[in-house]
């Protein structure tokens, strides 16, 4: 300060004398401790003393007009030391901390992998070893970042909060286009991390860094228990791919101005909003080598009044400065757009219907304002991802198509594409486009040529890396399709057996005798979304219903409804979205009329708790985002960027919740599904190869290696399905994960390694079986138990949300699963229908039963006394009856045995009759009881259909 700030320091020591330097240290300390100061104000902005200002750092000039200010940039002091430590409590010292004009601003954990440490060591340190309240790394007013590092990864967090530490990823990523995942790059010459010191650790990265790029995140957060509302903040420092993105578009503008597109292709997942925010505010006073303006203003594109929102606060972050930005809503017109581009506002923020009139508008010759907008510089950032709203301008639709069932919603990215193209590249004009998925026709207009001549983005952060860095889900991790639910759920041996459990009184659901598809796949939706889905996220998961058209909307939302009330299911509200009208021969249908309010309020509704199911027909499969979307059912065909796009709804994660999302096609093939999305993610699916044997291989292979003690099961459910796990019961849990731990660690590292993998597989495999199928094994679904949480534990050294017992990660799931099990009687006014158990997906148990044997359940069921051997034999007769049908025989011939089956069982009551002078008593209860005669007749299926195929 004695050196940048001479004069200022002269007054104020006229007023302090002696003290005036105890006096700035005690009014910066009071700044940045306070409720409403923090660090990083005072760095960017200074502190008042007196009347006075006083600046802390100095930022880069955006011009080199000033030689005072360049002089002054030079002035600020960094300086690093080594075995810092951090309080006289603890004797663990901080292997590095950075400062910058004498305070603190980074702190690293190094750890070396040729001594057998990695970053998870440096991590484990954080979350154990440190103190949150300790100075040096109190939040706002200690370090603003904190790096642990190896020789291969970095990893950092902004906020030191014990076990919960959230530490995210600061690598570069490694790999070539899609296929890049997560991690750094092999160098032959170099650590991997060498980036730190060669580039983000020099003095021009990190004071960039501060003044352009770091700030503090406010958000309304409403406390579940007490209703009321807080504020949330966080400190915002962006990921590596966030920095090189504005850093890369930065350089390139320098040199090209305004005679290039830029393509971000950038996975969700990737904190679009935030790069959007620093690639405007650097854009708005960015200057090129000669010192000149390169954009008159900044348009921001977006369809999501919540981003516009989010946007302004984010860059209002980074910069308080009055009229920087305006938003403009869907009611301005382009006079109102036209008058705030003429003003002295930098950032316009409006709504990607009003494209077309910004398209106008830049290349308007009228001089209203002294200058004409075509003659202007104008950035124009496009956020076309979040387009599932789009209003009716964009949507293109005449009035012709909006009266068939041909209805289209045009996607954002053609309409875009197609304004652009008629009016070609405008030389006052550079547009960024952001999106997860480009098509080729955005590729060629946006995209940048390669040296094969291959249109690329300009820049890439793939799906896969995000998925590998934990910041969206693979949906393909749990995608299935109908054909494959159904053989994992066929019951029926050639031999007429059945298992024993809960599920055997739902043989052969997935063949109702429903006279339409519709029913049929209405119970299969609702009660796998009862029993698989509707407990996951602290009982908050929702469903998407993806429809063939807006009529098949219309009839499958009544479908629905009819279904729900007659079972009195209380809990299962649904929407519908759809543009346009439904008629049929009686009524017409808009999605405001069935779902009794307005179209623009639907979004917001299905995020309530009493809605579970979305029914859409070409509407919210794009950018749409909500995190509690847990399952999709797929009804019409998909494909390319919109099968992409439509799965990608699931993708988001829902902290603190531990999501496993689930898609059950109706529609599609794997190998369509796969091809989809080779462009943007190469991946394999899991359902092709999982199978029952290869759970209970997995369970048998966990035993061999003797580190899980049966008595620690039994001893971890009993705790984790208590209604309050108290201090204590957190300490037993420790007590058996760390025996278990223990005995793992007894292990060279190779067994290790492979243990924890057997551990995860298990988990994963189990996962998927337990969404697919009605398995139902109580003592592998214990075992699953205490395997989730033993990861959680043994993982606290991983990056992520960190270890968190008292978080609702699993247990509200485990709860909902364990009480027809555990507790005898349930407030549901009906029972839930499982859907039928797979016949390879057996208990390696459980006892299998003869047909005859099930005559006693039913005896006993009823009250009946029916003589199992003369029951068994009209059955047997009844078959034979089956066996002799022209019809049937037809069928078998011509048919599948999925088809087969709903013939089979349309002739089941023709058949019952003509039997029942076999057992008039045992028949009449059959044709009285639905499910009894599909439990019990539909052990012959399968076996009719082999015979009456090759007979």
């Amino acid at each position: 300060m004695k050196d940048t700030q001479p004069d200022t320091l002269d007054r104020l020591e006229k007023v302090f004398g002696d003290d005036l330097e105890e006096t700035i240290i005690n009014t910066i300390n009071r700044f940045v401790v306070g409720k409403k100061g923090s660090l990083l104000s005072a760095l960017k902005h200074g502190i008042d003393i007196s009347n006075e200002h006083l600046n802390i750092l100095y930022g880069k000039p955006a011009t080199s007009f000033n030689p005072e200010l360049s002089k002054l940039y030079d002035e600020n002091i960094f300086s690093v030391m080594e075995e810092v430590n951090p309080d006289e409590e603890n004797k663990e010292r901080v292997d590095l901390v950075i400062f910058v004009n004498g305070f603190a601003i980074i702190c690293f954990e190094l750890k070396s992998n040729s001594q057998g440490q990695n970053y998870e060591n440096a991590i484990l340190q954080y979350r154990t070893k440190r103190n949150p309240k300790n100075r040096l790394f109190r939040f706002k007013a200690g370090c603003l970042v904190n790096f642990a590092m190896d020789t291969e990864e970095v990893y950092m967090t902004t906020q030191l909060d014990k076990e919960k530490t959230f530490f995210l990823p600061f690598n570069m990523g490694k790999g070539e286009g899609v296929d890049s995942g997560a991690g750094n790059p092999i160098f032959d010459d170099k650590y991997s991390v060498s980036y730190m010191w060669e580039d983000i650790l020099k003095k021009d990265t990190l004071i960039e860094l501060i003044t352009k790029f770091i700030f503090i995140e406010s958000k309304e957060v409403k406390d579940e228990v007490t209703g009321k509302s807080k504020i949330k903040e966080r400190i915002i420092f962006p990921r590596y791919h966030q920095l090189d993105v504005i850093r890369k578009t930065i350089a390139d503008l320098k040199i090209n101005k305004t005679s290039q597109n830029y393509l971000i292709q950038h996975s969700a997942g990737s904190g679009k909003t935030n790069s959007i925010a620093w690639l405007s505010h650097r854009l708005a006073s960015l200057h090129d080598e000669n010192d000149k303006v390169i954009f008159d203003n900044v348009i921001i594109m977006t369809d999501r009044v919540v981003v516009d929102r989010q946007l302004q606060k984010a860059i209002m972050g980074l910069e308080h400065k009055a009229g920087l930005i305006r938003v403009m809503d869907d009611k301005c017109t382009s006079a109102d757009l036209k008058v705030v581009l003429e003003s002295n506002t930098k950032i316009v923020v409006t709504t990607i219907q009003k494209f077309p009139y910004v398209v106008d508008l830049i290349k308007d010759e009228s001089n209203k304002s002294g200058i004409a907008l075509k003659d202007k510089k104008f950035a124009v950032i496009i956020d076309e991802a979040h387009s599932s709203t789009a209003g009716k301008d964009m949507m293109a639709v005449t009035s012709a198509l909006s009266s068939t069932d041909d209805f289209y919603e045009q996607d954002v990215q053609d309409q875009l594409v197609q304004e652009i193209q008629s009016s070609g590249k405008q030389k006052n004009v550079s547009m960024f486009a952001f999106t997860a998925t480009p098509k080729p026709t955005t590729l060629r207009l946006f995209g940048r040529p390669d040296k094969h001549g291959n249109y690329r983005a300009f820049h890439l952060y793939s799906m896969k890396q995000a998925i590998e860095e934990g910041f969206i889900l693979d949906v393909l991790a749990n995608y299935t399709t109908y054909r494959t639910f159904f053989e994992l759920n066929k019951e029926i041996a050639d031999d007429p057996e059945l298992k024993t459990a809960e599920a055997k009184r739902q043989i052969a659901k997935q063949i109702d005798l429903d006279d339409t598809n519709i029913t049929q796949r209405t119970k299969i939706i609702i009660e796998h979304f009862r029993k698989h889905v509707m407990s996951e996220l602290g009982n908050q998961a929702k469903a998407m219903v993806i429809m063939s058209s807006r009529k098949a909307a219309v009839k499958y939302q009544q479908a629905f409804q009819k279904y729900i009330e007659d079972h009195k299911y209380a809990d299962m509200g649904i929407l519908v979205a759809f543009s346009g009208k439904v008629k049929d021969d009686k009524s017409e249908f808009t999605e405001a009329s069935i779902n009794g309010f307005s179209e623009d309020r639907t979004a917001r509704e299905f995020n309530k708790e009493a809605y579970r199911f979305l029914l859409v027909a070409n509407k919210y499969q794009v950018g749409f985002d909500q995190p509690k979307l847990t399952a999709m059912y797929v009804m019409k065909k998909i494909a390319g960027v919109n099968a992409v796009q439509t799965l990608s709804r699931l993708n988001r994660i829902c902290p603190p919740y531990e999501k496993t999302p689930f898609i059950l096609d109706f529609a599609n093939e794997y190998e369509d599904v796969e091809k989809a999305f080779a462009p943007y993610y190469t991946t394999t699916l899991l359902a092709d190869s999982v199978d029952k044997q290869l759970v209970y291989n997995l369970v048998e292979k966990i035993d061999g290696f003797y580190v899980i003690d049966p008595i620690s099961i039994e001893n971890v459910n009993t705790i984790l399905h208590k209604q309050q796990i108290t201090s204590r019961d957190k300490k037993n849990l420790n007590f058996y994960f760390g025996a278990t731990e223990k005995k793992i660690k007894e292990f060279d590292e190779l067994i290790q390694k492979e243990i924890v993998v057997t551990l995860k597989h298990f988990v994963r495999c189990y996962e998927f079986l337990l969404q697919v199928s009605s398995l139902d094994d109580i003592e592998l679904q214990k075992l699953y138990n205490y395997i989730s949480y033993l990861l959680k534990y043994i993982n606290i050294s991983r990056p992520g949300q960190g270890y968190d017992l008292t978080g609702k990660i699993k247990a509200s799931k485990f709860a909902q699963k364990q009480t027809g099990q555990y507790v005898k009687g349930t407030k549901r006014s009906n029972p839930v229908v499982k859907l039928p158990m797979a016949d390879e997906i057996g208990l390696s148990d459980d006892k299998k039963k003869k047909l005859s044997e099930i005559i006693d359940d039913i005896n006993q069921a009823t009250g009946s006394n029916f003589d199992r051997d003369i029951a068994v034999k009209a059955m047997l007769q009844l078959r034979d009856l089956m066996m002799k049908s022209s019809d049937l025989r037809s069928s078998a011939k011509n048919n599948s045995e999925q088809d087969f089956e709903l013939s089979y069982f349309d002739r089941l009551d023709d058949m019952l009759i003509a039997g029942l002078e076999q057992n008039k008593e045992f028949f009449t209860l059959l044709l009285d009881n639905n499910d009894l005669k599909k439990e019990v007749l539909g052990t012959f299926a399968s076996e009719i259909y082999d015979s009456l195929r090759k007979g």
